[in-house]
């Protein structure tokens, strides 16, 4: 019997008559429910929505453990169809691995009108850390304390797993951020960069390997008061503002 879904963690799909669309993209063991605002700000914006639930995310932790970079790829992948099939442009906005999944359908598609990346996973995790992954998963662990959450209002708390799945883990790195970190020179989609300073989950700097590295333009937004998952944070409002800005303006150029 298949897990039930966490509830406010369901995928959501918005219909407009617009001709424009926009694919909202969530990271790894979180769901929906963060980027649920920024979904409904495009929506109120006249665009076309598909916010995806990666496969193995909000329902229960088990669910994630045989899931790879495949399965999250082709999950946005598809949602990047539905929309296409009923866009004439269309904008990709991503958090964390949701913003390494929109890199990855930039190497696919350069006809996008744009990108929105939110403190997007960028370079893989270094030999001494991959190499304690791999000793732990060859010792028998499958997952260790989880990440979710990295949040700065005391209010507010992230519908997240509490552990990480680590062959999960190493599959986002090894199979989706290595390959794609020798990429980012060749994509010439038009990027908003969207970077906390206070990241506690993906350091910052991978946010300025990107943006030094990137083959189109790039216009960078910088949060001083939010952590990692900023669409929930102190500054989200901040965030919808300034995407849904920068997609009518790649959609109507």
């Amino acid at each position: 019997m298949a897990a039930q879904v966490i509830p406010g963690a369901e995928e959501w799909s918005h219909a407009s008559s617009a001709s424009v669309g926009v694919l909202v993209v969530h990271g790894f063991t979180g769901n929906p429910s963060s980027m649920r605002e920024l979904a409904q700000s495009f929506a109120d914006a006249g665009f076309n929505v598909e916010l995806p639930r990666l496969a193995g995310h909000g329902t229960e932790v088990t669910d994630l453990l045989d899931k790879t970079w495949a399965d999250w790829s082709s999950d946005a992948e598809a949602a990047l169809q539905r929309l296409t099939a009923r866009c004439s442009k269309v904008v990709v906005a991503g958090l964390s691995m949701g913003g390494a999944l929109t890199l990855w359908l930039a190497t696919r598609h350069s006809n996008l009108a744009g990108i929105v990346c939110i403190n997007p996973v960028t370079q893989p995790l270094g030999d001494d850390m991959m190499g304690a992954i791999n000793g732990m998963i060859d010792g028998g662990t499958e997952m260790f304390p989880g990440i979710g959450s990295d949040i700065a209002d005391p209010n507010v708390k992230e519908s997240s797993y509490p552990e990480t799945p680590l062959r999960a883990l190493r599959s986002l790195m090894v199979d989706g951020v290595t390959p794609l970190s020798t990429a980012y020179p060749s994509i010439k989609v038009p990027m908003m960069l969207i970077s906390s300073r206070n990241d506690h989950v993906v350091d910052p700097v991978q946010g300025d390997f990107l943006a030094a590295n990137y083959g189109g333009t790039c216009e960078r937004v910088m949060l001083e008061k939010s952590f990692h998952v900023a669409t929930q944070d102190l500054e989200k409002d901040v965030i919808n503002t300034h995407a849904v800005e920068f997609a009518r303006a790649v959609t109507t150029s």
